[in-house]
């Protein structure tokens, strides 16, 4: 068996043709979803981006013990699972919280690791004396040009040697994976884990993606909302949208390459594809941008699945309600090889899911310091913890590193030791009380939580989650759910306190 595993960030589900998108056509991955099994009910585990990677390591949700963080001693990483066992593993990535203090010890449990520079605020180019005149002119002041936006500013300067189709990282990635494939595609048990950022923000596509989206807005460079609430005109909104839609257009241009790759070569015949990405995004929709300060709406938590196996069958072409989520492509991956799945692990293969046609299961998701959401698929509940202010919350790390940073000294003051969990293989770990300000981005600073409540939605009737339900019955299951989950995932005594649940 070999695999490619294509991965690109803040792939909206709805900006696909075949989920039903409309901003910009996607043949590509519309053509992908024609010879594959689609998966409907997909959702997110862990959020953002690398709590939901360590999701996809070990098979497990970690939201409910640590914020934003590496890999730890104790888990079970896929990658190198298959490596020990014998499956060649490649990662090959422009995602440069890989290498940043917060994804350390990710790319390492590969058998190889390619990075290419320059997405976002990666620290790659240097310039002493940056054009900031220039810039001042050249990028809207609503999204640059702060006196405290060292990250924007960097991403400024990287721009400055971004400016050929070929100079941009997804290109390069997929150049790359081309490279990897001609190298190898006659050897047999190896995985491609193909990880493109782009989507993600800010919104900066080669010019031919974007002169096809025609919008009134006519200044500078507006392409990277803040997490926040929309404060933009009409005529931005909508600028703002099409540079997004234009980087989809990208994605689904080169992902057609690699269509065209296993066309040529045949592939189809003993190799794996699956398609998917972390989380979404909202571009105004519930009047935010962004992710991580509010409800994981649908446009957040949903998110696509696609999955080519050379043994589908008779389900070539067709889709699944299956409710599923990012754990269990872990083990989704692991049985492809006929790899034994550790017991630490809670995700179930996808595929095996479909076969026995297991239809009525609920799953959980959220982030550290926030809101649990819970669907069945026809249903969404976000629960809230009765107070965001409550100091008890707290982190279970061998690993004290937040986003860019170490955990400051007055968090790892209040470390103690916590006797070993039943996933951290004997080993006992720090219990460190959570800092709840914002020098622990993302998810440090709280209050920004206490406009939202505790609200249930009907995801089929109100697929836009735009009018809460009164439903006290289905609300209380939800609860139960969510709880049986937590215990399943040996979440703490004080973590079952800080959400208002019982812990039995």
């Amino acid at each position: 068996m070999r695999a490619v595993f294509v991965l690109f960030d803040s792939l909206n589900r709805l900006a696909l043709g075949c989920y039903g998108g409309t901003a910009v056509p996607t043949p590509n991955f519309d053509r992908f979803a024609a010879r594959s099994l689609t998966f409907d009910n997909h959702y997110v585990g862990s959020l953002p981006c690398m709590p939901a990677r360590r999701d996809l390591h070990t098979g497990r949700l970690n939201f409910m013990h640590r914020s934003w963080g590496p890999l730890e001693p104790f888990d079970n990483s896929m990658p190198e699972l298959l490596k020990k066992n014998g499956v060649y593993t490649h990662l090959l990535t422009d995602h440069f919280h890989y290498f940043e203090d917060g994804g350390a010890t990710y790319h390492s449990r590969y058998s190889t690791w390619d990075f290419v520079r320059g997405q976002e605020y990666d620290t790659w180019k240097a310039l002493v004396q940056p054009p900031l005149d220039r810039f001042r002119k050249e990028y809207s002041n609503q999204h640059y040009n702060g006196p405290n936006q060292a990250n924007r500013l960097q991403h400024q300067i990287n721009r400055e040697f971004i400016k050929e189709e070929t100079d941009f990282p997804a290109v390069q990635c997929f150049d790359r994976a081309f490279e990897f494939l001609d190298n190898n595609r006659g050897a047999d048990n190896w995985m491609l884990h193909l990880e493109c950022f782009d989507p993600h923000e800010p919104f900066y596509t080669p010019k031919r993606f974007r002169e096809k989206l025609r919008t009134n807005y006519d200044g500078p460079i507006i392409d990277w909302p803040k997490y926040a609430p929309v404060s933009e005109s009409e005529d931005e909104v909508a600028e703002i949208r099409a540079n997004y839609a234009a980087l989809v257009a990208m994605c689904d241009e080169y992902f057609g390459k690699l269509l065209d790759y296993f066309d040529t070569h045949n592939l189809w015949e003993d190799t794996c594809l699956i398609l998917t990405t972390d989380h979404g995004y909202l571009l105004s929709e519930h009047n935010w941008w962004a992710k991580n300060v509010m409800p994981y709406y649908e446009e957040i938590s949903h998110i696509p699945l696609i999955v080519h196996h050379p043994k589908l069958g008779a389900r070539k072409g067709t889709r699944t309600n299956v409710v599923t989520q990012t754990p269990d492509l872990m083990p989704t991956i692991l049985k492809l090889f006929d790899q034994e799945i550790p017991a630490e692990v809670q995700g179930a293969s996808v595929l095996e899911l479909v076969e026995s046609e297991k239809q009525e299961r609920s799953v959980i998701f959220g982030m550290f310091g926030g809101a649990i959401g819970v669907t069945d698929g026809r249903h969404t509940c976000f629960l809230y913890p009765p107070d965001l202010d409550d100091e008890n919350l707290r982190e279970y790390t061998l690993m004290p590193t937040h986003l860019h940073s170490f955990f400051a000294l007055d968090e790892l003051k209040t470390a103690e030791l916590h006797e070993p969990m039943d996933f951290t293989k004997g080993l006992p770990v720090l219990s460190i009380r959570a800092l709840n300000d914002a020098r622990r981005p993302p998810g440090g600073d709280r209050t920004h939580f206490k406009s939202f409540k505790t609200a249930l939605y009907d995801n089929v009737a109100d697929p836009y989650q735009q009018n809460p339900l009164d439903a006290p019955d289905l609300e209380e299951r939800f609860k139960d759910a969510i709880s049986a989950i937590l215990r399943q995932h040996s979440a703490t005594p004080e973590f079952f306190d800080w959400m208002g649940l019982e812990q039995s």
